[in-house]
């Protein structure tokens, strides 16, 4: 079985992970994070970004860069408002358009 090599991210700044728990959910919420196909980032950035962002395992972040690159979307976080917003705005420092909405 092949190995995945995580790359290094070329963006400015550095990629800080954010807090995933808001203390009342359990990280879960009426918000969503969803991100959308492009044609500008790899397999291999989405999956990374979404690891950092998320704090998922890669298993999770490839099956979501998966719907995204096969189904055009995917929704790939649930938590409070502010929280989404947070993984939000890391997600989008590769590029990728990123939306948060109410369920």
């Amino acid at each position: 079985m092949a190995r995945l090599i995580i790359p290094r991210m070329t963006a400015p700044g550095v990629v800080e992970r954010p807090s995933t728990d808001d203390g009342k959910t359990g990280g879960a919420g009426p918000w969503i994070v969803t991100v959308y196909n492009n044609e500008t980032n790899t397999w291999d950035e989405v999956v990374y970004i979404l690891m950092v962002a998320t704090n998922c395992p890669q298993a999770e972040a490839e099956m979501e860069t998966w719907e995204v690159d096969n189904l055009g979307k995917s929704v790939v976080h649930q938590a409070d408002e502010d929280t989404c917003n947070t993984i939000a705005g890391v997600i989008a420092q590769i590029g990728i358009r990123v939306e948060v909405s109410k369920e």
